[in-house]
């Protein structure tokens, strides 16, 4: 166990160490995630951003997710669980992408975007979980740490660390990240893949 917990720490200490960020840099971040959905308002599309204007660390490669709220309630949220460009420009994308293309909501309209609260998740290397049964699979899981993705054939879904805010039961993160992912609460299959990931939020 003490080996386990050594392992974690050291494996959180790696995340943290790979993400730098300075409260400017997060200060620009959701500048740029406002600024990119008044963009999308006004001229009907994502805010194009010059990466070199910004500090080395936003030219860093990293995935992100844009959560966006109203009034507490969801109101988008929108990203990518693998890094394929640069974090401001991953912001600005995904940004606008939470307020007019997340399937679940209709697009963003003008009075709703002073009410909108943003959260940028910047994301860690999501890494396989090793699990003999879902019994195994759920003694591993941290909560309050570990973002999960479930892939099953053309199934799959993800539970951003957040959300163990509303699921603080395992069983129940676990249940409903299967219904995400468009199969029953009661399935299960030890040929399912799950990953998980650590997120840094601000």
């Amino acid at each position: 166990m003490i080996l386990l917990a050594i392992k974690v720490v050291l494996w959180a200490m790696v995340l943290m160490s790979s993400i730098k960020l300075t409260t400017e840099d997060q200060k620009v971040c959701l500048q740029i995630a406002r600024q990119s959905i008044k963009h999308g308002l006004d001229k009907g599309s994502v805010l194009q951003v010059i990466t070199s204007d910004y500090s080395s660390d936003l030219q860093q490669n990293l995935a992100t997710f844009v959560t966006l709220h109203k009034n507490r309630e969801l109101r988008g949220c929108i990203g990518a669980l693998k890094a394929y460009q640069p974090l401001i420009n991953d912001v600005a994308e995904h940004a606008y992408s939470a307020a007019f293309q997340d399937p679940r909501f209709p697009a963003l309209q003008d009075n709703e975007y002073e009410q909108l609260d943003v959260e940028i998740s910047v994301l860690g290397k999501p890494e396989p979980v090793i699990f003999e049964s879902e019994e195994n699979l759920l003694q591993q899981i941290r909560p309050n740490i570990d973002g999960l993705i479930l892939e099953y054939g053309i199934n799959r879904g993800t539970f951003l660390p957040s959300v163990w805010e509303q699921l603080p039961d395992k069983k129940d993160f676990l249940n409903h990240l299967k219904m995400k992912a468009g199969l029953p609460q009661q399935w299960w299959d030890n040929a399912a893949k799950i990953s998980r990931y650590e997120t840094f939020s601000f």
